[in-house]
Formats: structure tokens, C-alpha cells, sequence
């Protein structure tokens, strides 16, 4: 089994929590230009059908890959989700708002 994927099979993939509830989906990967690595999956939750849907930013390191699920697991709650920092604009370019996400979520941020 090859160690890599694409980001185009990445997105739409479901995100599940350790106890195999569905949270939501990847909608689409944030990658650190200078880095390579991925920084965020930004993924959707909530709503139906799409409508209603809100996306997060989650660390890239909180969700790890299940063959039996075909899709990732987290140990980020649906509570956790639901109250994570607001995005300011140009969120993407906001060292101090990626460092309390990162914190938000528990673990180290990817350029440490």
C-alpha cells in the first residue's frame, strides 16, 4: 500500500470520531508553500445537504488514516469543532491565530 495520496482523493473523505461517529468531511488541504507539509484540513460539518455547512481549519497531525473506515479518524469532539476559534480574514496568513488553533486542538503546531 503506497504511503502517499493525492489531495484530489483526500477531499470528500469522511472524518470520523475514535468511536466511528461521523463529523463531518475533508472539504480541502492548507500546504505550507515553503514547508511541504500539510499544515490544516479544512473540514465541513453540521448542516444538510451542504447547506448550513461550516468549515474548520484542523490540524493536519489530529487525524490519522483508517483502512477499515476508508476515511480518517480524530479524537477532535463534535463540542470541540462546534467552538473553535472564529476565522479572521486572511486566517491563512495569521501566525498568532494558526498558533491558538494549534493550541486550541491540543497539539504542536507544524512548524515547531
Amino acid at each position: 500500500m503506497s504511503s502517499v495520496i493525492s489531495s484530489t482523493d483526500v477531499n470528500g473523505t469522511t472524518v470520523y470520531s475514535p468511536t466511528g461517529e461521523h463529523l463531518g468531511s475533508i472539504d480541502h488541504l492548507m500546504i505550507d508553500k515553503q514547508s511541504g507539509n500539510v499544515a490544516y484540513a479544512v473540514m465541513g460539518f453540521g448542516g444538510f445537504l451542504g447547506l448550513g455547512e461550516a468549515h474548520h481549519p484542523v490540524p493536519w497531525r489530529k487525524l490519522r488514516y483508517d483502512t477499515s473506515l476508508n476515511g480518517y479518524v480524530t479524537d477532535i469532539t463534535k463540542e470541540q469543532l462546534e467552538g473553535a476559534p472564529a476565522r479572521p480574514e486572511n486566517w491563512q496568513d495569521d501566525r498568532n491565530w494558526a498558533t491558538s488553533v494549534y493550541g486550541y486542538y491540543g497539539v504542536a503546531p507544524y512548524w515547531l
